[in-house]
């Protein structure tokens, strides 16, 4: 194969990739409504506008910044701080998914948790905060 059509294939399996991953996250935003039922739960309505514009420029933004290879002149406590906000956003969309789709009181029910789902859902944060405070305090320490 020329280094021509390599190239083009490559490019074409990128954009394939990128299409299909685009189009999941479209899919999961919009088709879930997590975003306005985000809105809902914080009683911020009137900024959907907002929530939907940051998450396309971030969804932008962090595109180009991997793209382009940018690097970040920052101090010694900017991971902590990205981590933090990652971490928000990531809970936010899973506490707003779950919102959404019932998972918890189906779950509590089919467990015989009913009782105890606000110590089902401790349980399931803690876990998630053990888990990740592990992977970036010893797994990726060494």
């Amino acid at each position: 194969m020329s280094g021509i059509a390599a190239d083009a294939l490559i490019a074409f399996i990128g954009l394939a990739g990128g299409l299909a991953v685009g189009s999941g996250m479209v899919a999961f935003l919009l088709v879930l409504d997590i975003v306005p039922r985000l809105a809902q739960l914080t009683c911020s309505a009137d900024r959907i506008h907002g929530y939907e514009t940051a998450v396309v420029a971030g969804s932008v933004f962090w595109t180009l910044a991997d793209f382009m290879d940018w690097r970040f002149a920052a101090g010694v406590l900017s991971p902590a701080v990205m981590g933090l906000l990652g971490g928000i956003f990531v809970g936010m969309l899973a506490a707003a998914l779950t919102e959404v789709i019932n998972v918890l009181p189906i779950l509590a029910k089919r467990m015989g948790m009913s009782k105890h789902i606000l110590s089902l859902l401790m349980a399931m944060i803690l876990g998630k905060v053990a888990g990740s405070l592990f992977e970036w305090l010893v797994y990726h320490g060494k």
